[in-house]
């Protein structure tokens, strides 16, 4: 396999992990939607949650980016 065809695998691992962690946040968002609107959850709280949320989904996406683009570097080098 080339280190082109390696890189493209490595971008498309890392797109596929990101498409997780987008989607979990996306089930965590909705499990607060219900849990305030069923359970009265405080709006502010489920504010406060979704922040949290989304922080920590920025943070995965970086790492993953991270992560990618150190494989990448590391094909280079073979």
């Amino acid at each position: 396999m080339s280190h082109c065809g390696k890189q493209e695998k490595a971008k498309g691992a890392g797109e596929n992990a990101k498409i997780v962690v987008r989607n979990a946040r996306r089930d965590g968002m909705d499990l607060l939607k219900k849990a305030q609107k069923n359970d009265g959850l405080p709006e502010d709280t489920q504010k406060e949650a979704e922040t949290e949320i989304q922080k920590l989904t920025d943070k995965k996406v970086k790492a993953v980016d991270e992560l990618v683009a150190a494989k990448e570097k590391d094909i280079m080098t073979v």
